[in-house]
């Protein structure tokens, strides 16, 4: 584990390390493995707009309903576990790790995500989050909403059919069918639907660091964002 740095006050809030992007660019991947170097705390926001779609389909509720979508997700019953290493999310008593990660799953989430009060009812959950000794947040308005005053705010991209590709390759490998164009029109649409919606779009925050991991490895990726932590102080390295 690498320490959190001395030169912090202790009255001062714990540091947050927020990984904005679309889907594909390794947000997920990262952001955990950043936070388990580092010891911190974990957010994946993506998974709250998830699990609210699933607990739509679950309980019949349309997805243009925001009258009926707000509720549920301010109340949604969900318990975030570290079993082992792996992480694993359990909703109303159901483990739903998997279930949530599906790619249907995944373009109803894009469409819950783009309506104003749930996305206000899930803004103080993802808060909440923030504990010492201190916070990796993994989404698409972390840095630009969720926390302005970030520590240090990441923006990750990737070219679309790089992003098709990644997830192509993760589908095959869990025995699933998928075709590459397909996807490819999927991340396509949902990158268009993120970024022109009319609450928190899918944009850098003005003081964000830009990072292409089109070309890149993981681990590289990874330890470039905790050399960048140790040259403001946060950690050492």
């Amino acid at each position: 584990m690498i320490d959190e740095g001395q030169t912090r006050s202790k009255a001062e809030p714990p540091p947050v390390l927020t990984v904005d992007g679309p889907g594909g660019a390794g947000k997920g991947t990262i952001s955990r493995l950043v936070a388990e170097r580092l010891g911190w705390h974990l957010l994946d926001s993506g998974a709250l707009y998830r699990l609210t779609a699933l607990a739509a389909a679950w309980h019949d509720v349309v997805l243009d309903d925001e009258d009926a979508l707000e509720p549920l997700a301010a109340n949604l019953d969900v318990c975030f576990l570290s079993d082992g290493g792996d992480a694993r999310i359990l909703m109303e008593g159901h483990d739903v790790s998997q279930s949530i990660r599906t790619e249907q799953i995944g373009d109803r989430a894009s469409r819950v995500a783009a309506l104003p009060r749930v996305r206000q009812a899930l803004l103080q959950r993802q808060r909440d989050f923030r504990q010492s000794p201190g916070l990796v947040a993994d989404g698409r308005d972390m840095g630009t909403v969720v926390f302005p005053q970030a520590t240090l705010k990441i923006f990750l991209t990737a070219s679309a059919e790089e992003r098709a590709r990644r997830r192509y390759l993760q589908l095959r490998q869990a025995g699933e069918n998928a075709s590459l164009p397909s996807l490819l029109k999927e991340i396509q649409l949902r990158d268009a639907r993120d970024m022109q919606r009319s609450v928190a779009p899918l944009v850098p925050a003005q003081d964000a660091v830009e990072l292409d991991t089109t070309h890149l490895s993981i681990s590289e990726v990874v330890d470039q964002l905790i050399q960048r932590l140790a040259r403001i102080g946060i950690v050492e390295s």
